[in-house]
């Protein structure tokens, strides 16, 4: 009964182990593995709580140690906010009516103050003022310093670093205690056996060391594909919190982490501890749920399947990085192959990181001009250039205005009688081989990438059917890919006018050659020939494969190709198209690259200019498929 007496129960929530990634070929790409966390309970350190996170915060200075501060105060003096300074929160006010009215109020950061209750509501005494200013950051810490019992000169009150860390440390346990009702903090993550054992010298009460499973990379490859994982920030909370989440559950940041959360964070578990006096566990135990009976333990995370295939992704990402660091201007580079169903096979993207140091590695990738966290695959939208006069020649073919058999004579130039310029001047566009390429057909015409060909057929299909078969091989649009891409758009009369810029009929022959407005990503660009080659059927695109239990036993999730649209490209047609793609790889100017392959492709090449001027640059593209 005495010992009974003595101790106290409290409950806490155990995070689930999160599911593993695997590639197509079943190899496990992001795993698990056990690491130590320090976690601060402050109802087991009375009132040494200040000397203990003192304590606790020199150890990590000395030991080189990070831990969780987001407290929205700059590290050293002089003290700024380091978020934007206006903070909204709702308050009521009695409107003519004599009805209390929810009014939203915008005041500074420091209005934190007043959230915590450091300091009286100054509204209080003014209720009808809608923006007030409250604290400047020293101000905030000088008020936080009285609400937490740290003393200072009441004449000169100095914030040290040391004591701006003390207080970034007592803001996150304020959160937890006032918004959350949740004791425990995890303080660091990831610690090393030194730093534990000095911990444990000191036998600082509330300082708990315990285990967590941390993300395990098997690959160096494919991180903007795999995401990272991290701790949930202060504006996710309220999101996750609706989905039961604790307040220092790790979830996914980017990627695959984030785009199949619900699928690999498996289902927390519910354990009541009870401790004595002096904070010693005395025993622990899985809570039971009242009306099922059920066990509340944690259920680990489910194991997700990708189309990817990571030696496939080796191979693009190694030829990306020694290709493009060999240009002298290359600005980064990227690279999309996906199946006929949209299934993604590699996205590659350079440069990149490494998602086993990104902590370590992040303030010199985010001063890296070239951006490496940047996915060009999926978010970076480039014209096109030639590899868009397939499309012209599928809504040439689809629309009845040419055969593959009809001809166009190419002298050099382009012009349209009637047509003049803004000068008045007969209009001319050129063929990027001035001398011309003489009588041109469908085929010929893909393999030479002849402008005058493209620029007629275009002409004559129109600007409108130009967008429409566009459209239908997803060109300007959403993919699908679940993590997600930029939309790009498509040139034309609508875009223009989105962009304050006039639309002649003459812009019409720039858009068929892939010119102009026409923006789109490398992923739309890879689905769109699949679509063409497939013979007209565009699917979403797609990284997930399939979700099976932790322990394999169950299949929870298995994708099946989504149809968006349909081509119903001729065979004859079809076969024309591709036979142009065939002589590209075999009689152009890159053939040389494609003679040691042990299948036949099709391909075709893209050069558009990017910036006018004497420094004009061009980005190439290369599109191929196979085998042919």
């Amino acid at each position: 009964a005495a010992a009974a007496a003595n101790t106290s129960t409290q409950t806490e929530t155990v995070e689930s182990v999160r599911g593993d990634i695997l590639d197509s070929r079943g190899r496990v790409l992001v795993t698990n593995e056990s690491a130590y966390q320090v976690s601060l309970d402050t109802s087991l350190m009375g009132n040494s709580r200040n000397d203990i996170l003192s304590r606790l915060l020199e150890l990590c200075r000395e030991e080189g140690v990070e831990w969780t501060d987001n407290f929205p105060v700059s590290d050293s003096a002089p003290y700024s906010f380091t978020r934007p300074d206006v903070y909204t929160y709702f308050s009521t006010k009695t409107d003519d009516d004599g009805n209390e009215v929810r009014v939203e109020r915008h005041t500074n950061l420091g209005a934190l103050a007043v959230a915590y209750g450091w300091i009286d509501d100054p509204l209080d005494e003014d209720p009808e003022a809608d923006a007030v200013t409250y604290l400047s950051a020293q101000e905030l810490m000088v008020a936080m310093c009285d609400t937490f019992g740290i003393e200072l000169d009441e004449e000169n009150p100095v914030i040290t670093p040391e004591t701006r860390q003390l207080l970034g440390v007592l803001y996150e346990l304020g959160l937890r205690s006032r918004e959350i009702t949740y004791n425990e903090y995890v303080f660091a993550r990831d610690v090393d056996i030194t730093f534990i054992t000095r911990v444990k010298e000191y036998d600082l009460n509330g300082v708990i060391i315990d285990t967590e499973t941390t993300r395990k990379y098997n690959t160096t490859y494919a991180a903007h594909v795999l995401g990272r994982v991290a701790a949930i920030d202060q504006d996710e909370w309220e999101s996750y919190k609706a989905q039961g989440y604790a307040y220092d559950a790790v979830v996914g940041k980017s990627g695959v982490e984030r785009a199949f959360e619900n699928y690999l964070k498996g289902t927390s578990g519910t354990r009541e501890i009870v401790t004595s006096d002096s904070g010693k566990i005395v025993s622990e135990s899985w809570v039971v749920d009242e009306k099922t009976g059920e066990t509340l333990e944690p259920v680990p995370g489910g194991n997700v399947t990708l189309t990817l295939d990571i030696g496939l992704q080796k191979t693009v990402e190694d030829a990306l990085a020694e290709h493009a660091a060999s240009l002298e201007k290359a600005g980064g580079a990227a690279a999309a192959i996906v199946d006929m169903t949209g299934g993604v096979l590699a996205l590659a993207s350079y440069p990149t990181f490494n998602l086993a140091t990104y902590g370590e590695d992040l303030a010199e990738l985010n001063a890296d001009p070239l951006n490496p966290q940047l996915n060009r695959a999926t978010s970076q939208i480039y014209s096109p250039g030639s590899t868009f006069k397939l499309v012209t020649a599928t809504a040439g073919l689809m629309e009845g205005i040419i055969t593959p058999r009809d001809t166009v004579f190419c002298g050099g130039s382009y012009t349209v009688e009637g047509w003049t310029d803004a000068y008045g001047n007969p209009f001319r566009v050129w063929c990027h081989r001035h001398s011309g390429h003489g009588t041109e057909n469908l085929i010929s015409a893909i393999k030479d990438s002849c402008n005058v060909y493209f620029y007629d057929v275009g002409r004559r299909v129109g600007i409108e059917k130009l967008n429409e078969y566009a459209s239908l091989f997803g060109l300007g649009q959403h993919t699908g890919i679940e993590t997600g891409d930029a939309e790009g758009y498509i040139a034309g009369p609508a875009t223009s006018q989105r962009f304050d810029q006039a639309w002649y009929e003459g812009n019409t022959l720039y858009a068929a050659i892939g010119q102009e407005n026409n923006r789109f990503t490398p992923i739309q660009i890879a689905n769109y020939i699949a679509t063409l080659v497939n013979g007209g059927d565009r699917y979403s695109v797609h990284l997930l494969d399939s979700v099976r239990s932790y322990d394999n036993s169950e299949l929870l999730y298995q994708y099946e190709p989504e149809l968006l649209s349909s081509i119903d490209i001729p065979e004859d047609d079809l076969s024309a198209i591709r036979e142009g793609m065939f002589q590209v790889s075999q009689n152009s100017a890159i053939a040389q690259y494609f003679n040691n392959l042990p299948v036949r492709v099709g391909a075709k090449t893209g050069t558009a200019e990017i910036q006018g001027g004497e420094d004009s640059e061009t980005n190439g593209l290369l599109v191929v498929f196979a085998p042919y």
